[in-house]
């Protein structure tokens, strides 16, 4: 695997992780068994999208301002730190617990799911900085960016649709408090980590 491709898929996957409302919904929806597959993709594709529109705009803005790249980079890992800072915060505040209802379900409508989905991705603050801005900024600092981007968007697909098809297996786990700091603590310090690299770079 090159080096480029590893670094965007650990990156984004790192980022995709992090405990968040679309991610809650799509694992409530797998839990419920309720169009998971459009929702994944729905999700995966929105990914994809704004991951490619981060790689070739802050790859080309790279090229033209050789300054902007080192913004770019101590950027990004200021925004790791106070990501990281936030995960190990909920981590050591704990009490997050997946509630969902899977007795009696009624099966939901496509297209208000669907547009349910669509809004927590695109009207959600985070996904832009996320997707854009810090992979797109991150991308830069490699030869191949585009092969970076791959990367990412290859975590995307894997994250969600194993979270949504694995929903069922995950219900009894998720359900104690200690499994949500588990994964913000693994979350926060790889954050911590990827932005140590990008200072010392």
């Amino acid at each position: 695997m090159p080096p480029s491709l590893f670094a965007g898929f650990a990156l984004g996957l790192s980022l995709i992780m992090a405990i968040g409302s679309q991610n809650a919904f799509v694992l409530r929806q797998g839990l419920r068994r309720q169009h998971v597959f459009w929702i994944c993709l729905t999700c995966a594709s929105s990914d994809a999208l704004l991951i490619t529109a981060g790689v070739l705009g802050f790859g080309s803005l790279a090229l033209a301002w050789p300054w902007f790249e080192t913004l770019m980079r101590w950027g990004g890992a200021a925004f790791l730190l106070w990501y990281g800072a936030r995960s190990l915060m909920s981590a050591w505040k704990g009490g997050g617990v997946l509630k969902a209802n899977t007795e009696g379900a009624t099966q939901a409508p496509l297209w208000p799911v669907l547009a349910t989905v669509l809004m927590l991705t695109w009207l959600n603050p985070h996904v832009y900085l996320d997707t854009v801005v810090l992979l797109g900024s991150i991308s830069a600092q490699y030869a191949d960016p585009l092969v970076f981007g791959l990367g990412a968007g290859i975590a995307s697909f894997a994250f969600f649709f194993s979270l949504g098809y694995g929903a069922a297996l995950l219900a009894p786990f998720f359900a104690k408090p200690r499994a949500w700091q588990a994964l913000d603590l693994l979350v926060g310090l790889t954050m911590w980590g990827i932005a140590a690299k990008l200072l010392l770079m």
